[in-house]
């Protein structure tokens, strides 16, 4: 399950990074959604905005910690 998740906090990081990109050059969420994000990733725009509002590098830091710990104990 770990792999699984972290593979959709990579794609949530990747989708954040790629909306603040272009919402740095001025461009609404909105344009960035219909003209980048959803030709490429396919998703919803419900899911859009949800991902936009998970801390996912904190969880995906969290995850790596708990990892390293795990592999320390044995």
């Amino acid at each position: 399950m770990a792999y699984n998740r972290r593979n959709i906090l990579q794609r949530i990081i990747d989708i954040q990074n790629l909306t603040l990109e272009h919402t740095h050059k001025g461009v609404t969420q909105e344009y960035v959604y219909n003209n980048i994000i959803y030709p490429l990733y396919k998703i919803s725009r419900s899911t859009y905005y949800s991902y936009l509002g998970t801390p996912a590098k904190r969880e995906l830091k969290d995850m790596n910690l708990n990892q390293k710990r795990q592999l320390q104990l044995f």
